[in-house]
């Protein structure tokens, strides 16, 4: 039962008796948890006789869940299990455990409840939303990403999706031990990302992308300087030599917009050895490919596509958007000279994440750009529970 369903209170800001970030701000939250709790345990067995020991221990939580944390969807963020939470309107919140979508119990008061949280959310990280900026991309202070669209584009009410951060470092080891991957594969990834070899990362939304990125991130020398690029910083790089640029969005007046581009073509000027761009989406591609082709070997990222095909016809698209004065062929051959290899990942029907496919750019026959498939996982059977099976596969 969420009893802070029934408290109506505006937390969209921290009070300003709190101070909520830093060893002073712990001790803050300390203070205003049992504070919380000092007062429920002698208001509510007035406004409630009978109230059992575990129903106030439950509203004390939901209490200091509502006022220091993301209100009832707080637990679910403490819950390893969880990928992702879903929050369509007040009235659902989906997640997702092991590549499977399931709804749960909890619920806001109203649309107004589930935009509190929202403004929490962007606030913390210079953001806004509201009517006039009904769209936006944040994160937790965790890592975790967010999007929340709201009326009048999301027409039923707010919706918010939540990426969660995965506090477990992610491995190409690992990856090979929950066969996500063949040690073959991760050894063909490894050997790839030490040689400096440019690598464009293919999949849909949730095939686990980012993951791999990181994982294949560790194998960077540490004495490389790093300069990474997001719309929403996300990326968990272990190096110590790391510059993280983020986008900016644009102010009330609609000005001071910093986009991907801009920032690419900022990390040429800070010297760096490789450029991390978390997924290409648009004309900032053109500036990826540039700086692949000028001495900029061993960058990475990521781009949404379901082939390694289509994956070459998307950047061909991005590359035209940037505007310039180049010829299909002209663009093509670029990618050819930029990209050495694409790493297809899926999220299978099961649930499952794999490594369907490495390819190699081969360069340009003619027209079109060549590319040699060196190992892919072939799906053999699907047994009763809806599991796929499968190998990886070596192509020779």
């Amino acid at each position: 039962m969420n009893y802070i369903a029934a408290i109506d209170t505006d937390t969209s800001e921290p009070t300003s008796a709190i101070k909520l970030h830093g060893p002073e701000g712990f001790e803050g939250m300390r203070k205003a948890g049992r504070l919380a709790a000092e007062v429920l345990d002698m208001l509510v067995p007035h406004v409630k006789p009978g109230v059992t020991t575990g129903e106030l221990d439950q509203l004390t939580s939901d209490t200091a869940d509502e006022m220091l944390g993301l209100g009832p969807i707080e637990p679910l963020l403490k819950d390893d299990t969880i990928n992702d939470i879903l929050i369509n309107t007040h009235e659902h919140v989906y997640v997702e455990r092991r590549g499977k979508l399931q709804v749960t119990e909890v619920q806001f008061r109203d649309d107004a409840h589930v935009m509190s949280i929202a403004t929490r959310i962007v606030t913390k990280v210079g953001r806004r939303v509201d009517e006039s900026v009904p769209l936006v991309d944040a994160r937790l202070p965790d890592g975790s990403r967010v999007n929340i669209i709201i009326p009048p584009l999301a027409i039923d009410g707010p919706s918010i999706s939540i990426r969660k951060f995965s506090k477990k470092g992610i491995t190409l080891d690992i990856m090979t031990r929950q066969r996500n991957i063949s040690e073959q594969m991760a050894a063909v990834l490894k050997i790839a990302a030490r040689s400096r070899l440019n690598i464009l990362i293919s999949g849909g939304t949730g095939s686990g992308k980012t993951t791999l990125l990181n994982a294949m991130s560790q194998m960077i020398d540490l004495g490389d300087r790093i300069v990474t690029i997001e719309d929403a910083a996300e990326l968990q790089l272990q190096q110590p030599h790391v510059g993280r640029l983020e986008t900016r969005p644009p102010n009330v007046e609609g000005k001071g917009e910093v986009r991907q581009r801009e920032l690419v073509k900022n990390a040429l000027r800070m010297r760096p050895d490789r450029i991390i761009v978390g997924e290409v989406r648009g004309e900032e591609a053109f500036d990826m490919l540039q700086a692949m082709n000028t001495g900029h070997e061993g960058s990475m990222t990521t781009i949404h596509a379901n082939t390694p095909r289509d994956a070459v016809g998307r950047l061909e698209q991005m590359v035209g958007m940037a505007g310039m004065p180049m010829s299909q062929l002209s663009i093509r051959s670029q990618i050819a000279s930029a990209i050495t290899l694409i790493v297809q990942v899926q999220r299978l029907a099961d649930g499952s994440r794999k490594v369907m496919s490495i390819s190699e750019i081969t360069g340009m026959e003619g027209e079109v750009v060549q590319m040699q498939e060196i190992m892919r996982f072939r799906r053999t059977a699907t047994d009763d529970s809806g599991r796929i099976h499968g190998e990886f596969r070596a192509t020779g």
